[in-house]
């Protein structure tokens, strides 16, 4: 199955039209595999798999992807980067240091969109802090970022650690993500009540929570956050446990 999609594909959002700019791109439609390995880290599995954020606390990733996407350089993030060795998407500092390092890097920044093999990497703002912590004191790693990621005929939207802000809507408006990935641990980024706002405003179908409870600091209750997104919404929420999957995308049975 396969869907066309010319260059002024309009909206069906209210207020004035927005496009998304795809130039008369033929895009085959695959259920996708969503895995949450734990912290931010999920891996996506279609044609390709992607790797976002490889860091979980017991340190050995189950997955070999095809590429890796970094939203910054808090160790926490950045985690088995070097180690995986393999193609990674960041923004360009952290590219830049990935490369000094002998890993095959694909430099963007904020607002930028790239394909690696088949799979379109957008960057998007994200309210936060980004320091490269593994020598000595450390050094700047460029902005916070997070990703709108489509393969497949899916579009995923990965927060990376952010705060709330309101041009979250126009993330809705331009890419209109499938299904958002939303941080809830507060403390380092926003917590429930703000990712609430958060999932009105990126529009997604299905919202997805991540980076709570892998310390005390940002533990958080994911049940009650789903509870009063759906009391209050159309929206979906899954909480899923670390190493638990679902299929997403066309064709999918959401399991």
């Amino acid at each position: 199955m396969s869907l066309k999609r010319s260059i002024w594909e309009s909206s069906e959002l209210p207020g004035p039209p927005v496009y998304r700019t795809f130039f008369n791109e033929q895009i085959d439609l695959f259920s996708m595999r969503l895995t949450w390995l734990g912290h931010a880290c999920f891996c996506l599995e279609g044609s390709r798999k992607v790797l976002i954020d490889p860091f979980i606390p017991e340190g050995t990733l189950p997955v070999d992807p095809d590429i890796v996407a970094v939203t910054h350089a808090h160790a926490d993030h950045l985690g088995m980067t070097v180690q995986l060795g393999k193609r990674t998407v960041a923004i360009n500092e952290i590219a830049k240091y990935l490369a000094a390092k002998g890993i095959s890097a694909e430099p963007m920044n904020i607002g930028g969109s790239i394909t690696v093999d088949g799979v379109r990497f957008t960057m998007t703002p994200a309210l936060h802090s980004s320091w490269l912590e593994d020598e000595g004191m450390g050094f700047y790693g460029g902005t916070a970022a997070g990703f709108v990621i489509d393969m497949d005929g899916t579009s995923v939207y990965h927060a990376g650690d952010t705060a709330l802000f309101s041009d979250m809507q126009l993330i809705r408006d331009l890419y209109r993500p499938d299904v958002a990935l939303l941080p809830i641990g507060g403390r380092y980024t926003m917590g429930p009540e703000e990712a609430m706002v958060a999932a009105r405003y990126i529009g997604a179908e299905l919202v997805i929570p991540m980076h709570y409870n892998t310390f005390p600091a940002i533990e958080q209750d994911a049940g009650k956050f789903k509870q009063a997104i759906e009391r209050t919404t159309s929206i979906r929420v899954r909480v899923l446990s670390p190493g638990e999957g679902i299929d997403i995308g066309p064709g999918s049975t959401g399991e």
